[in-house]
This record gives C-alpha cells, structure tokens and sequence, in this order.
C-alpha cells in the first residue's frame, strides 16, 4: 500500500513541474527531433552538414548544433562524417549534463562504428558517466534530476566490460561493478565480482585492489556481527593472498592490520574457552586450549598468558593430573552433559551449520567468565559420528 502511495505521491510532483523538453517537430527524410534542436534544413552534402553543426557549435548553440549532427546521421548515414557526427552528438550531451543519453548516443556509436578513430576516447566517456553514478550523480525522470543509482552505475559498467574488454577500462570496470554491488549490500555478488577482476585480469593494478576489497568485504560481513567462522577464514585468506601477491601495494600496511585484528580476535575466543574450562575446573580441556593460543598466537599477549597459566596448573594439580590417559566411565548427568557439550562442539564445526548459536552452559557462580565459544576442530565431524569425551591433551612426560 505505501508503494501505491509513494507512487501517487511522486506522479503528482512531476506533473506539477513544468515541461523541461520542447515539442517534437518532424522533418522529412531527417525523422524526429525537438523544437529546440531543429537547426533547420539539411543540407545537399554530408561535409556542407558537417560544417553546419560545426559552426553551431562554435557559435555556442548547443542543442542545435545536437540537432544538425543528428540531421546528418539521418541524411548521410554512410558518408565518413558519420562516425564523426554520433561522437558528436553523445559529448554534446554530456556537456549539457544529459548524462544518461549521452551514454546512450555513446552505446550507439561503439555498436556502429567499433573501429571508429573516437572509439577509445568513446569508451573513455563512458567510463567518466558510470563513475559519475557511482559516485552519486542523480539520473534524470521527465528531464528532472531524482535519486543516485547504483544499479545503473552497475549496468554502465557491464556494458564496457562486454563491449571493450580489451580497453585499458574493461578491469577497472570490472572492478567497479563489485563496489556498485557493495555500496547496495550485495555482498555475495560484490565478492564475485572483486574476484572476477583478479581471474580476468591478473597483471592489471587493480587486480590487488580487488583482492584486497574481498577481505574487506568478508571481514565487514564479521563487524556486522556474523559469527560464520567460514568468513573469518575466508577474510583471513583474502588478505594473506593480498600480502603474497602484491607486496608493493600502498595498501600491504592495512592489510597487516586486519590479519592482526582477524588472528587477536581468534586467539581471544579461544583463550577465553580456556579460561572457561580452567574456572571449572577442566583442567585437561583447559591445557588444549590454552596450547592452541601458544601455538597460533607465538609472542602475543595471549600466548604469554596462557604460558603461565599451563605453569600454574602444573603446580597446582601436577603434570600428571593433565596428561591424556584412561579414565573411569562417566555415567548419569554428568556423563549426560559431557556429551551434550561434544554435540555442540561437533554440530558447530561442520562447514554447513547455520543454525542458532550453543546454549549457555550454566556458570558455578558470578565472578566466572562469560560462556566463550567453543572449538571448532580442523576438520568436520561425520553426520552421524558417535558421541564421545572432549579430547584429552597430550604432554610430554619429564
């Protein structure tokens, strides 16, 4: 109902605005062109027509000079002026700010005439208009400037990737198609498009922006609070790919910056599983995780934490209390539990899950952490693999 409304709305507001175009007139031989472009008859040759528009041109009559240019095309669509007279006709346009149809007298020109001498400079012009788009410029409704449009900022960028591959714009097109789709939130199809640059045109510049922008798109995905570990790797290996592979890039520093924000932010959660089962004293469950951190995390804050803390479990329980070993067999609630949690644990780690976040395993008491995430093993549990205890840690007899 509000789109009816709307609708309404802007129809009322446009017929209330005064006509911008002037009337259609109609010249044999010439078809139609508006009042204001009408630059009188043809003339008997196409160079006598060319220097016609030119000298409208010239003298500063615009539209006129479009109408004699266009009268031209009609009457000697042959003659070697004519590739002349569409290029003509489109940059017309675009100085008069009439962006969408000089885009479209441009579109004319590479169909008709793609080994025309203004070819490049054509696709040059094109490229200016959808970046203006991109950029923000309003379209035009019944000659009136609306709403920017990201979407025919998309389309204008196809068009030139589809019609001059080949031209020095084509990759940087390609790219730009990817930032139409991710200033709309079409992330999945912005990445698409990032990486259909990289494919297409490895040893261009922008193929590094490209690859680049695909980290940044999967880790605002993660800012926006997806809490998919798919795309966390996959930001993380975005911009790994980036450091290795354009190591001269202005951007190599902030790269930098988003694998340490990516790899802290990781090492965090598990730290935190750690500090978890060592609160509850799962002391074994704590030491693998409080070895991960060492392992991943190296000389992070993290790491040094979790250093000490493997010290002083060793002093408190002993090493032996902390190596793997057989068990006696839980059984009742308890046993109930600890394969509740490895349900969760396996459930969670499988690639495809996109289900609801694990319940909260409830806390002895309120100065223990916040339930933290739990581990994700390296590779997926089998869809229907027995329950079984967390994982025993393995260390080295003294």
């Amino acid at each position: 109902m509000r789109k009816f409304i709307l609708f309404f709305v802007l129809a009322a507001a446009f017929l209330s605005i005064p006509p911008t175009h002037a009337a259609t007139v109609y010249r044999p031989g010439e078809g139609f062109h508006s009042e204001d472009e009408d630059s009188g008859p043809t003339e008997k040759s196409a160079s006598e027509q060319l220097h016609k528009a030119q000298d409208l041109e010239q003298q500063g009559s615009t539209k006129k000079a479009i109408g004699a240019y266009r009268a031209l095309l009609s009457a000697f669509p042959d003659s070697g002026a004519a590739s002349q007279a569409q290029f003509k006709v489109a940059s017309l346009y675009e100085q008069e700010g009439d962006l969408e149809r000089a885009f479209k007298a441009y579109s004319k020109y590479v169909s008709a005439y793609p080994r025309g001498k203004e070819f490049d400079a054509v696709v040059e012009h094109q490229y200016g208009i959808a970046k203006a788009f991109l950029d923000g410029a309003r379209r035009k409704l019944f000659g009136v400037k609306t709403f920017p449009s990201m979407e025919r900022a998309q389309k204008m960028f196809e068009e030139i990737v589809k019609n001059a591959p080949y031209s020095k714009y084509a990759a940087l097109s390609q790219f730009n198609i990817g930032m139409a789709h991710e200033k709309r939130g079409e992330y999945a199809e912005a990445i698409t498009a990032y990486q259909l640059a990289v494919d297409k045109y490895p040893n261009d510049d922008v193929a590094g922006d490209a690859q680049y922008q695909i980290g940044y798109v999967q880790m605002h995905l993660i800012e926006q609070g997806s809490n998919d570990q798919a795309s966390r790797v996959k930001a993380h290996d975005a911009f790994e790919d980036f450091v290795v592979r354009y190591p001269q890039s202005e951007k190599i520093p902030q790269a930098r910056e988003n694998l340490n924000t990516l790899s802290g932010t990781s090492l965090k959660k598990t730290l935190n599983v750690a500090r978890f089962y060592d609160k509850t004293k799962n002391y074994k469950a704590a030491v693998i995780y409080y070895q991960d951190v060492i392992q991943n995390g190296k000389d992070s804050p993290e790491a040094d934490e979790a250093r000490k803390a493997i010290d002083r479990l060793k002093k408190n329980v002993g090493e032996d209390a902390l190596r793997s070993g057989p068990e006696k067999a839980e059984t009742g609630a308890k046993a109930q539990e600890r394969r509740k949690m490895q349900a969760q644990v396996d459930t969670a780690s499988r690639p495809d899950y996109a289900g609801p976040p694990a319940p909260t395993i409830p806390v002895p008491d309120e100065t223990a952490p916040e339930k933290p995430q739990l581990r994700t093993p390296g590779q997926p549990a089998p869809a229907a693999a027995p329950l079984a205890p967390l994982p025993e840690p393995t260390l080295p007899a003294h």
